[in-house]
């Protein structure tokens, strides 16, 4: 296989959302706002930062409004020049300018392998890069651009792990794996979707970012529906850390940075008062308050540790 610069990123983006809901009735989950910026865009930003500047996105019903995010609205852009109001307005049309957008419908949910299958066509027979929309990775710790680079020096596919508290593994798929001469990249042996704490190979879960090569595609059109009934991307990487000669096997970056995951509620508010906290604009005024708050709680001391770094 001949190594090329990777340029196309792939977002699915079809999922329900059900967990948001009622919110997500009329609105994919992918536009729920982070401070003042759809989550979606983030996942864009991240793509476009580390290189890549064709991304398709994989939608389905009811996403009009991903679309829209990204295209121009000249009459919202006019109404915001007339009035004089040049800092929304640049901020309207960064969104149309950041990326070669594409789209394509998933059709029927059938899991995220299904859904990574769809991109054949646009992405052809080179490796390209994966984002799940619901993990921001923060931009003070690149991720993407050092799986990117890892990809071309290994010529493999790649993915990035995260250390998790074994108790959680359950949510993730896990990796079982092998130490190479970089304490930060293992070779992966084995994947396991979100396996028992007794029966996960290790602690290190797989995150929303992936470098894949195009061999996947071919896997993926074998593969058979696992948990839940659905085609799952972590089977087929399964199938190509095993057959490192055809598929050049897969290896993981592991990621000890700042990540935020908008897929739970819970963690979508932590989300957003994380990177609130630390804007300028914002910081000042909100961190004063949310010790005043935080005052008038009857707090543990646990609790009261885990809040002080937004504070500080």
């Amino acid at each position: 296989m001949t190594l090329s610069r990777i340029t196309k990123a792939v977002i699915p983006a079809a999922g329900l959302g059900t967990r948001f809901l009622p919110a997500t009735k009329a609105m994919p989950k992918e536009m729920l706002p982070v401070v003042d910026k759809p989550a979606i865009q983030y996942v864009v930003e991240e793509a476009v930062a580390s290189g890549l500047s064709d991304v398709l996105m994989i939608t389905g019903r009811n996403k009009n409004a991903l679309e829209n995010h990204f295209d121009r609205m000249t009459e919202l852009e006019a109404i915001l020049e007339k009035k004089g109001d040049h800092s929304r307005l640049a901020k309207v049309i960064h969104s149309t300018e950041l990326a070669d957008m594409h789209y394509v419908r998933q059709g029927d949910p059938r899991g995220l392998g299904h859904a990574v299958l769809r991109a054949k066509m646009h992405v052809g027979h080179e490796p390209f890069a994966v984002l799940l929309g619901d993990d921001i990775i923060d931009a003070r710790d690149p991720l993407l651009s050092r799986m990117l680079t890892e990809q071309v020096a290994r010529n493999a596919t790649i993915v990035a792990l995260m250390e998790v508290d074994p108790s959680m593994i359950h949510m993730y798929g896990a990796a079982a794996i092998e130490t190479t001469d970089d304490p930060d990249v293992v070779r992966i042996t084995g994947l396991v979707e979100k396996p028992s704490q007794a029966d996960a190979p290790s602690n290190l879960a797989i995150i929303g970012r992936y470098v894949l090569r195009p061999e996947v595609f071919d896997v993926l059109e074998h593969t058979a529906p696992g948990k839940g009934n659905e085609i799952q991307l972590t089977d087929a990487l399964q199938e190509m850390a095993v057959d490192v000669e055809g598929t050049g096997g897969v290896f993981g970056v592991i990621f000890r940075g700042r990540r935020y995951d908008t897929g739970d509620r819970l963690d979508y508010i932590k989300a957003i008062v994380q990177l609130a906290v630390e804007r300028d604009d914002l910081g000042p005024e909100l961190r004063p308050w949310l010790h005043e708050f935080v005052a008038t709680l009857e707090l543990d001391s646990e609790l009261e540790g885990a809040l002080d770094p937004l504070l500080s």
